[in-house]
């Protein structure tokens, strides 16, 4: 009986030579240093500084678990160090592929949101000439921590991004190769197509609910959301919507390949960034409503709470979308023979 050998896992590859450069070294300390005013923060809250959180902060009414919350991003943070040095040093080479890219595309779904947001959030403070936090958040966190904390992680998404495109260039850059056109046809494409429609179809529901909030309505929303909006609260949920969009885009092209001159780089960049965003954003907001720390009136309402868990959904149904599509790329590479 013949029998058929499974699809080699991408880093079956073998991994190139390490390249360093000045430019990789200056962006691994970017990285690293950028962490610093993060961790810091996060350090001293855990060991029970109040550095900070202004008096009367619903955080000081819930210790344990904001000690515990806070331990878990301090090693969500730490992380962000241990890949800038993976994706620097020669051990990373030999990496196991699911072990390094599960990691960042949930560092990126974390960061771009911010990395998009702030500027937004700037521009609409110099627009009305106030400040972007609204009176909850002060309530929670002195503005001064948002000023120092949140540069950074726009410094961490930029540093660590760029490491990664370097690195994923450098070790899989030939399995995105070409334009749209180039890919040949595989019997798991019928698959591919009814996935991404399926994966389309679930992102209008949270596309719709933050084009709704974006616009104004107050349908599926309460507490703070609902009667204390900030002026940048409505320019998010638009960024919110567009990060779906975007999702759905990358996968939708993807599949049907009706641009074929489109170089496969653009799909496969839209369904990385959009599908960790909705993800991370969706899973991130669902845990901070179960910890604990909101008041009765500002608990996520049902609708608030299908939002959220769809967009993990739609996130995760289209990553694993295109990590088929690269086990299939490479075993295809690996049946083609060594690269020249």
């Amino acid at each position: 009986m013949t029998q058929t050998r499974l699809a080699p896992r991408i880093h079956d590859t073998p991994p190139p030579p390490v390249r360093t450069g000045r430019a990789r070294v200056l962006l691994r300390v970017l990285a690293i240093v950028s962490c610093l005013p993060y961790l810091s923060l996060k350090i001293a809250w855990v060991a029970g500084s109040e550095i900070g959180i202004p008096d009367g902060s619903a955080l000081l009414d819930h210790r344990m678990t904001m000690a515990l919350a806070n331990a878990g991003t301090v090693l969500m943070d730490g992380a962000v160090i241990v890949l800038a040095l993976l994706l620097t040093q020669a051990w990373g080479r030999r990496v196991r592929a699911w072990l390094l890219v599960l990691p960042m595309w949930i560092a990126s779904g974390l960061l771009l949101p911010i990395m998009a947001g702030l500027p937004v959030q700037l521009l609409v403070a110099a627009v009305t000439g106030r400040s972007p936090a609204s009176a909850d958040s002060r309530a929670f966190l002195d503005d001064w921590v948002f000023a120092v904390v949140y540069p950074g992680f726009v410094v961490q998404g930029l540093a660590l991004g760029a490491l990664f495109a370097l690195y994923a260039r450098d070790r899989w850059g030939h399995l995105w190769k070409g334009a749209l056109r180039d890919l040949p046809t595989s019997p798991t494409d019928p698959a591919l197509r009814t996935a991404a429609v399926a994966a389309s179809l679930l992102a209008v529901v949270p596309a719709t609910m933050h084009l709704l909030w974006a616009a104004g309505s107050t349908a599926g929303l309460n507490g703070t959301p609902a009667t204390d909006r900030a002026d940048d609260f409505y320019a998010l949920q638009a960024l919110d919507a567009v990060f779906a969009a975007t999702a759905v885009a990358g996968v939708l092209l993807l599949a049907f390949r009706r641009t074929g001159g489109l170089s496969l780089k653009v799909p496969l960049a839209l369904a990385w960034g959009g599908s960790g965003a909705v993800a991370c954003s969706g899973g991130w907001l669902s845990v901070v409503s179960l910890a604990g720390i909101a008041e009765t009136a500002d608990l996520p309402t049902p609708v608030m709470s299908v939002t959220y868990a769809v967009q993990m959904l739609v996130g995760m149904l289209v990553v694993t979308l295109g990590a088929y599509f690269f086990v299939e790329r490479a075993a295809a590479a690996k049946t083609a023979g060594p690269r020249p």
